[in-house]
C-alpha cells in the first residue's frame, strides 16, 4: 500500500509582472504536456458527463438527442472517442486542429435542438450551455490532477483556468464569456451546482452510464466504474441522483487515486498522455483522408 504523503506538492513559481506564472509557466507558454494525465480520461470521464448534464438543457439535449451517431446509448465507444478527442484537441492540438473540430462538432450541434413545445428548451449552438460544459470540462482535469497528486498551489490553478478558455472557445463560446479568474471560476461552477436540479428523465440515463448499462462488460467492471464515477462526483450530485457514499468509501476512493498518482507520476510523458496523444493523431488522419471526424 503506498503513503499519499509520498506526492510532493509543485512549489509556486511567482512572476514579476501582472501575468500569472506557474511552474508550468504562463497562459502563452504552458507546459501542458507536464500537466495533463491520459488516466484522467479513464477514471474522470463519467463523472464529468453527469455534472455536465445536470444543467437540465443540457441533459435534455443530450438524452432527447435525434442524432443517433453521437448518443453514448447507442454508440458508447464513438461517442467516448469523440469525446476525448474533443479534450485532445483543446488541450494539445493547434490552432489549426482547434478550427478543424469546431466545424466538425458545429456540424452535430446544428441538429441538436429542442423540438416546438418541448417541456424543456435547448440549443447546442447556446454559447452559455457550452460555457457550462467547457467550465465542467476544466474542473475536471484540475480535480482528477488534485486527487492523483494532491494539492495545487493557487498560481498553477489561476493560470490553468485561463489556459482551460479554449474547452469553450473551441465550442461557439466567445471567449469574453469565460471566467476572467480563478475565483470567478469557482464562483460560476458553484452557483451552478447549487441551482440545478436533476430530474427523472435525465437521472434514469444517468444511471445507465454510470453501471456501463450501455455496453457489454463484465460484472466487477461495471462496479469498479459505479465506485469511481460516484466518489468523483460533486455531493450535490450524489443526493440528487440518490446514490449512498460512506466515510469508509471515500478514504478507500482517495486512496485509491494517490497510490495511481505515485505509479501514474513516474511514466514518461509519452505513456503518461495516452489516450490523448492517440486519438489527437487519429483526428489529423482522418481529416486527410477526408472521414468524418465526429
Amino acid at each position: 500500500m503506498c503513503n499519499a504523503s509520498t506526492v510532493p506538492t509543485p512549489p509556486t513559481v511567482r512572476d514579476h509582472g501582472d501575468v500569472p506564472r506557474c511552474r508550468y509557466g504562463t497562459v502563452d507558454d504552458f507546459q501542458i504536456e507536464r500537466f495533463l494525465d491520459g488516466i484522467g480520461a479513464f477514471a474522470g470521464a463519467g463523472a464529468n458527463v453527469i455534472v455536465q448534464l445536470a444543467n437540465r438543457p443540457v441533459g435534455y439535449g443530450v438524452v432527447e438527442s435525434t442524432v443517433e451517431s453521437g448518443r453514448a446509448d447507442v454508440h458508447p465507444w464513438k461517442r467516448l472517442r469523440t469525446t476525448l478527442t474533443y479534450i485532445a484537441v483543446a488541450m494539445l492540438g493547434t490552432e489549426a486542429d482547434r478550427d478543424i473540430y469546431r466545424e466538425a462538432v458545429g456540424g452535430v450541434h446544428r441538429r441538436v435542438r429542442s423540438t416546438p413545445g418541448a417541456s424543456v428548451k435547448y440549443n447546442a449552438f447556446d454559447p452559455e450551455l457550452q460555457k457550462w460544459v467547457a467550465v465542467c470540462l476544466c474542473w475536471g482535469v484540475l480535480d482528477i490532477h488534485e486527487r492523483l497528486y494532491g494539492p495545487l498551489d493557487r498560481d498553477t490553478k489561476e493560470v490553468f483556468v485561463q489556459y482551460g478558455a479554449r474547452f469553450g472557445t473551441g465550442l461557439q463560446m466567445r471567449p469574453d464569456m469565460w471566467p476572467a479568474d480563478l475565483d470567478e471560476f469557482e464562483r460560476y461552477f458553484d452557483a451552478g451546482l447549487a441551482t440545478m436540479r436533476i430530474d427523472d428523465v435525465v437521472a434514469e440515463y444517468l444511471r445507465k452510464l454510470i453501471g456501463l448499462r450501455n455496453v457489454p462488460r463484465p460484472r466487477w467492471l461495471a462496479n469498479f466504474h459505479r465506485f469511481a464515477v460516484i466518489g468523483l462526483l460533486p455531493a450535490p450530485m450524489r443526493a440528487q441522483l440518490y446514490l449512498p457514499w460512506t466515510d469508509a468509501q471515500e478514504r478507500r476512493h482517495r486512496l485509491l487515486f494517490r497510490c495511481i498518482g505515485v505509479v501514474y507520476g513516474r511514466l514518461p510523458a509519452r505513456a503518461r498522455l495516452f489516450p490523448y496523444t492517440t486519438v489527437l493523431w487519429d483526428m489529423r488522419r482522418r481529416h486527410r483522408l477526408g472521414r468524418p471526424l465526429v
